[in-house]
């Protein structure tokens, strides 16, 4: 007798398992006959030898699946008689997600730099080991510190691949751990610079900068950067911190800063840019800011230092290009996009680009129609009001006037209104009031032709229009990696009172954000687009489990493993080059757990 690998496919899917088969003679001459099929053997089967003990070459990206391929000494099977009517799967836990973040965060190098930042004390679990849990979490499942410890932790896989028992996670010392984290933050910025450059050749000659706001929930009283502020989220209500982001053109970001929840955004620029200085050297880069952060102070600083910029320009200064406006000297870009290289009115040594949108002219033209309308409806019940003679109080009228200019801000520079008091014809010595309203034609038509168009302002040589906007646009990065912060990974709201934690907090979102756009960057090589929440979700289905084989000797077998993934996830895995452990783990010595009140029933001899 011998083992004999049988192969079958079935609705384009192979399957393999062995058989045991002996030779036999017949009428028509010696034929194979079954005398066991033994389905598959990890001892045997060529797809099994990716183990557990491969973790740390896999997630370190020093080895490919081919390397598990290569002819090898496989273990030899073990037999054991077991009792299939009482084979169970316990313990199952949720592995794919974290397995993937695990590899990132590896290939990313931060476990070797908080290895050797953050020296061994007298912790009983490692800050390196903590600092990787709690990016984790956030990268995976955005969470309170209080709902790792006591739901997320246990349900992960993250006690093999860590090395760490669910029972050493508590609240408290996730705490501790945002403390010991905190103090590396610079040390942090110069190792993604180092990191990127190895990984993507990314060069820093240009960075993109923007400010956005998260707000608290709560009075964050214990927090002196906690003020009320211009709110991006649309919460004026609460207390915020301001924060100031600096990109990558590929939308990798390199460092942040936070600042009072009041700061304006033109008064942080001289900040950042002597923090990036101060980290990378004082060299000529480019700066791409929107029209938030200019000021001819912030700009004239720029031109001191060596740098250049390329920035979007207040609305008001379209005004100085008109003529341009009118001209039909247009170049095409992207998706109805059109450009003009415009020279300085003055004559200085700036560029500058006119843009024209005709998506952005639709929205903006749709918005002025809507406000006018708005005012020009409450503009008529106002002079009726007082034409009946319903609303005779000046002061009254001013403040009713006032309200309605400040709804429909949009629309209140296209009219003039004029409220005066005149005789009562029908009241003889008694005054009225007339309310006088006219369109005013220039700056209508000024508002038609500026519609969806904006400018552009740089101190760079002259290029063409084109490369320039696309180098501009480049600040959509910087909006996604706000909307990801926010949305995806929980940086909003904080509930953090003090100011170090709440540093803390959003030094955690920073590191989780690294992982994830390097996991777009990661995707978009391996032609997996670039949406990385939906790839989480589907290795949320990959769990890791334990098969529990009672054998005829009365003892269990308890073999730890990964489930199989769907056909078109191990595509995608593949492609990441990114295989799964596929060879189970045998499990000594595991005590099960049993409630207290069924312990007390056992003592008592009542069961």
């Amino acid at each position: 007798m011998f083992l004999k690998r049988n192969r079958r496919h079935c609705n384009g899917v192979s399957y393999e398992s062995w058989l045991l088969v002996e030779s036999v003679r017949t009428a028509r001459g010696p034929r194979h006959r079954v005398v066991a099929h033994l389905g598959k053997l990890p001892g045997l089967d060529v797809e099994a030898r990716v183990g557990w003990e491969h973790i740390g070459r896999i997630l370190d990206g020093k080895t490919r699946p081919s390397d598990f391929l290569k002819p090898s000494q496989p273990d030899l099977p073990g037999w054991a008689r077991v009792d299939l009517s009482r084979v169970r799967v316990e313990r199952l836990r949720r592995f794919g997600e974290v397995y993937l973040g695990l590899a990132l965060w590896r290939r990313l190098g931060l476990d070797q730099f908080f290895n050797e930042a953050m020296e061994p004390g007298r912790e009983e679990i490692p800050w390196a080991t903590m600092a990787c849990l709690l990016v984790l979490a956030r990268f995976c499942a955005p969470s309170s510190e209080l709902q790792i410890a006591e739901h997320w932790f246990e349900k992960t896989a993250l006690d093999d691949l860590l090395g760490v028992g669910p029972d050493k996670i508590n609240e408290d010392r996730l705490y501790r751990a945002l403390d010991a984290l905190l103090p590396h933050r610079d040390a942090l910025f110069a190792h993604f610079q180092r990191t990127y450059g190895e990984l993507f050749g990314i060069t820093y000659d240009l960075l993109l900068y923007d400010v956005t706001s998260t707000y608290f929930e709560g009075a964050g009283a214990r927090n002196p950067q906690a003020r009320r502020g211009y709110s991006r989220d649309g919460r004026p209500d609460c207390v915020q911190v301001c924060l100031g982001l600096v990109v990558t053109p590929e939308g990798l970001p390199l460092a942040y800063e936070v600042f009072d929840g009041n700061r304006t955004d033109v008064t942080t620029v001289e900040e950042i840019i002597e923090m990036m200085e101060r980290k990378y050297g004082q060299v000529r880069r480019t700066w791409v800011m929107d029209r938030g952060m200019v000021s001819e102070e912030n700009l004239e600083r720029l031109r001191r230092r060596g740098a250049s910029y390329l920035v979007g320009t207040p609305k008001a200064m379209l005004r100085r290009f008109e003529r341009e406006l009118t001209e039909k000297d247009w170049s095409a870009v992207a998706g109805g996009v059109e450009v003009k290289l415009c020279a300085a009115p003055e004559g200085s040594g700036e560029t500058f680009v006119l843009c024209r949108s005709a998506s952005r002219t639709e929205k903006e033209k749709a918005m002025r129609l809507r406000f006018t309308g708005r005012l020009e409806a409450g503009l008529g019940r106002l002079a009726e009001a007082a034409r009946k003679g319903t609303l005779r109080d000046p002061v009254l009228a001013g403040q009713r006037l006032g309200r309605l200019l400040e709804r429909n801000a949009r629309a209140a520079k296209l009219f003039d209104v004029r409220i005066e008091q005149r005789p009562n014809p029908t009241r003889p010595g008694k005054q009225r009031l007339e309310i006088k309203v006219s369109r005013h034609d220039e700056r209508q038509g000024w508002a038609e032709l500026s519609e969806g168009c904006y400018l552009l302002g740089a101190n760079l040589p002259a290029d063409s229009p084109e490369r320039l906007w696309k180098t501009y646009i480049g600040l959509t990065q910087i909006e996604d990696c706000f909307r990801v912060e926010k949305h995806d990974l929980g940086l909003r709201p904080i509930f953090h009172h003090t100011a170090e934690r709440t540093q803390a907090h959003i030094l955690v979102c920073f590191l989780a954000l690294a992982l994830w756009r390097t996991l777009q960057q990661w995707m978009a090589a391996s032609g997996l687009g670039t949406t990385p929440r939906k790839l989480l979700e589907e290795l949320a289905e990959v769990r890791s489990l334990d098969m529990v084989l009672p054998t005829g000797t009365g003892q269990e077998i308890r073999l730890r493993t990964v489930s199989r993934p769907e056909p078109h996830l191990t595509i995608l895995l593949e492609r990441l080059n990114l295989p799964l452990p596929n060879k189970p783990k045998r499990i000594e010595n595991v005590v099960t757990k049993i409630p207290l009140e069924m312990a007390k029933i056992h003592a008592n001899g009542d069961f």
